[in-house]
C-alpha cells in the first residue's frame, strides 16, 4: 500500500478543513452586520415610518406630542424620541411626519428656513408635505396623521 507525502498539496487534513469552515464562518458572522449597515441609499435602517408602530414614545391613538404653542408658525419642532417631526406651514395649520431620514434612517435634526433638516448628510424636506427639496434623499418623509385638540398636538 503506498501512502502519499505529508507535505503533498492536494490532501487536505481534517483539522484544517474544520478549522477553515469555523474561519468562515466567524469571518460571515462579522460580515453580515458590516454589509447590512452599507444598504441603498434610500432604505433607511429604520424603515419604521409610522411612529404608532414604536414600542417607546408614541402609542396608537392619543400618543400626546406636543403643544401648538411649542410648534413655530413657518417651521416646525423635531421630536427625537417618538421620531416625529410636527410642523406648523402656515399660522393655525399642523402637520406631522416621520423624523426619520429616507436617505439612511437618520433623526432629522432641526426645522429652519421653512424645511426639515438631516444633519447626516444634508437632505431637505419641505414643512408642507415632507417631499425632498434638497438630497442626497430621493424619497419624501411618510406622513404622520396627528390630532390637534385645543393647544394638545398627539398622534391620531
Amino acid at each position: 500500500m503506498t501512502s502519499a507525502p505529508p507535505n503533498d498539496p492536494n490532501l487536505t487534513s481534517p483539522d484544517l478543513s474544520r478549522r477553515g469552515v469555523f474561519r468562515g464562518v466567524a469571518v460571515a458572522g462579522l460580515a453580515a452586520p458590516l454589509l447590512a449597515a452599507c444598504g441603498a441609499d434610500d432604505e433607511p435602517a429604520d424603515t419604521a415610518a409610522d411612529p404608532a408602530d414604536k414600542g417607546s414614545g408614541g402609542s396608537a391613538g392619543g400618543g400626546e406630542l406636543t403643544t401648538t404653542a411649542d410648534v413655530p408658525t413657518g417651521g416646525g419642532v423635531v421630536l427625537a424620541e417618538q421620531k416625529v417631526v410636527v410642523t406648523q406651514p402656515t399660522a393655525g395649520e399642523f402637520k406631522a411626519f416621520t423624523a426619520v431620514c429616507t436617505h439612511q434612517g437618520c433623526i432629522v435634526a432641526d426645522v429652519k428656513d421653512g424645511a426639515i433638516v438631516c444633519n447626516c448628510h444634508g437632505s431637505m424636506f419641505s414643512i408642507e408635505d415632507g417631499s425632498v427639496e434638497n438630497g442626497p434623499a430621493t424619497q419624501p418623509l411618510a406622513p404622520v396623521p396627528i390630532d390637534v385638540q385645543g393647544n394638545e398636538i398627539s398622534l391620531a
